[in-house]
């Protein structure tokens, strides 16, 4: 059963209309929503009205018909039907004690190190999801542009399996193809020894070897016309020959490599050994669910390349165009190509082969991307694609749900996607080391008592929470400002202030007297202890809505509307000087239930609580 009190209304009163008018009127909206004034009681339906248009009848006459049918007495008093069909509902005493016992029973033995767990907050059967994020390339540093993806996908993985889904953790490595090999030959022809190379020096020797195997055609053409002289002339044409040359021994190389040539296969490990090396350092950094066992990396799929697109062709899906294999997308005058003219795969094919995967080998019943907007008609081509030819079918039958969950890029001071000031991408471990930087000094400043290992540790927690918070609070599909003095705020809507508020509360069940009781019943009486306890019951529906939504600044806004409850409840709701013990116990417990909801809430947004601050 629901402990929100709107969403267990909301499904009598469909039943209550079921009853009354037939099965037909299932989909009505039973349009339940806060009282606006609290003298006409806590909730109110005006499902009526609407009704009565679609019935032909008197308004009152449906209200009443409504509240005749709607099983309430276990949740509500009377309702009353006031001006031309409103519903007013008010709560029983007891209501909201015992849905608060619900609520806190549900909460036993949540954990948020691992994303497969079986307690589920929902009714609905649970899913098999997959999740991509992240997105490595191989030989490549993560940069400020791998932030949105990891945070989002990361928090996207906690929330679908708190709701009860089974998910699976996708990163999708950028780890085969022609520009490996050419970081390869680069390295084989300059004779490096790998093993004492890390990832500053392979990001090196990758823009090295892009642009030794970049021809520069037009300056040379543009020599010729102007008849620039035969030693520059030459010159040009030295530098196209031999990046000419030197593309052709990369492609030779990917050849050996894809034929499993011993020491091509061994040095391709090696550079990815490295890479992740690194990015594990940055997973650590950021707490993530990803690990290892979660790389899906292009290689992956590559012997699965071929079949792909022979299924596309033999299915009568793909077609030949100027040599090029292509799936034409209804309504768009640029089809998808799958197979390049010289037989070359590309991205889309990789993808076609992962979404096949995974849901035809992994199971999937969602497949969800978390990539930035600028892949937006990629995915929506590739979709397509996939259910053209039927690969999204469910053996017990329906289609699996495909989502891209599109973002917006991290933009500094100007509003353009953040960078150095040389125009190169952030290093994504610099910026959290700085934001753990940051943090300390606040915190060396606020509390210069704590030993110095707890203000690391706290630093780390504050620095890395306050930027993630940053992120997941902004809508998805919106550009962000990264700004440092207001992510790193102790007030305002920040993840420092909902940390803060977390050891505030802590601190009041560690001033609590030997004998407070536990299990001392919940005595809902006062505006704000009631106001606290409908924010407290709004949890379970807010994740179930972030969970169909992927949208995680539903659970950013619900945890800093918890917080300011609770801030109201205990400015004016004496907790330890409460006038009697029964009284200090409930609203102790109150308390500690608000702690394990922000705890909880927290968690599933990958930021760690601390004891102090």
């Amino acid at each position: 059963m629901s402990v929100d009190p709107v969403d267990l209304l909301a499904k009598r009163f469909v039943e209550a209309i079921v009853a009354a008018f037939g099965a037909e009127f299932a989909d009505v909206d039973p349009l339940v929503r806060a009282a606006q004034n609290p003298q006409f009681g806590d909730f109110q339906s005006n499902a009526a009205m609407g009704l009565a248009k679609r019935l032909g009848r008197n308004p009152r006459e449906v209200a009443a018909a409504i509240v005749q049918h709607a099983r309430l007495e276990d949740v509500c008093e009377t309702p009353e039907i006031a001006g031309p069909g409103f519903i007013n509902l008010r709560l029983r005493g007891d209501a909201l004690p015992r849905l608060l016992e619900d609520l806190e029973g549900t909460l036993k033995g949540r954990e948020h190190h691992t994303i497969r767990r079986a307690l589920s907050w929902t009714s609905g059967t649970s899913q098999r999801v997959v999740v991509d994020l992240v997105g490595v390339n191989i030989a490549k540093q993560m940069h400020v542009g791998h932030l949105r993806s990891s945070i989002i996908g990361d928090t996207l993985c906690r929330v679908l399996a708190s709701v009860g889904n089974e998910v699976i953790p996708q990163n999708h490595l950028g780890d085969w193809g022609l520009q490996i090999a050419m970081v390869i030959a680069s390295l084989r022809r300059r004779r490096v020894d790998l093993d004492r190379l890390d990832l500053d020096h392979l990001e090196e020797a990758y823009r090295d070897a892009t642009l030794d195997c970049k021809a520069d055609r037009p300056a040379l053409e543009s020599a010729r016309r102007i008849n620039a002289g035969p030693h520059r002339i030459a010159e040009w044409e030295a530098q196209v020959a031999g990046a000419e040359e030197r593309l052709e021994e990369a492609k030779r190389t990917l050849v050996r490599l894809q034929q499993g040539e011993s020491g091509i296969v061994a040095a391709w490990e090696k550079i990815t050994a490295i890479t992740m090396q690194a990015c594990y350092e940055i997973y650590d950094l950021l707490d993530l669910v990803v690990t290892h066992e979660h790389n899906r990396g292009e290689s992956f799929y590559r012997e699965r390349l071929g079949p792909v697109v022979d299924e596309f062709v033999r299915s009568g899906v793909a077609k030949e165009s100027d040599g090029a294999i292509v799936v034409e997308i209804e309504g768009d005058e640029t089809p998808l190509i799958i197979r390049k003219s010289d037989g070359g795969f590309l991205y889309a094919t990789t993808d076609l082969a992962a979404i096949r995967y995974r849901i035809q080998e992994l199971g999937a019943q969602r497949v969800i991307y978390v990539v930035d907007n600028r892949q937006r008609d990629h995915f929506r081509k590739v979709f397509e694609a996939i259910r053209k030819i039927g690969w999204d079918r469910l053996p017990g039958g329906g289609r699996a749900e495909l989502r891209h969950v599109a973002f917006g890029a991290v933009c500094g001071a100007d509003g353009k996607p953040l960078k150095t000031r040389s125009g190169e991408n952030i290093r994504l471990k610099d910026l959290l080391l700085e934001a753990i930087d940051r943090a300390g000094a606040i915190v060396r400043d606020k509390n210069p008592d704590l030993p110095d290992p707890e203000q690391k540790d706290v630093a780390r927690a504050v620095g890395i929470g306050s930027v993630k918070y940053a992120d997941l609070s902004t809508h998805l599909v919106k550009d962000y400002i990264f700004a440092w003095d207001r992510m790193l705020a102790f007030e305002g809507n920040t993840g420092a202030y909902l940390q803060n508020q977390y050891v505030r509360i802590r601190s009041i069940g560690r001033k609590a007297p030997d004998d407070v009781r536990a299990d001392a019943a919940f005595l809902i009486a006062a505006v704000e202890e009631k106001s606290l306890a409908l924010a407290l019951l709004r949890y379970p529906g807010t994740l179930a809505s972030v969970a169909e939504t992927l949208e995680p600044h539903r659970l950013c806004q619900y945890l800093y509307d918890l917080a300011g409850a609770f801030s109201v409840f205990y400015t004016q709701c004496p907790v330890l000087k409460a006038k009697t013990t029964a009284l200090r116990d409930a609203r102790i417990r109150l308390s500690r239930l608000t702690e394990r909801i922000l705890a909880d809430g927290l968690g599933l947004l990958g930021i760690r609580t601390l004891e102090r601050m």
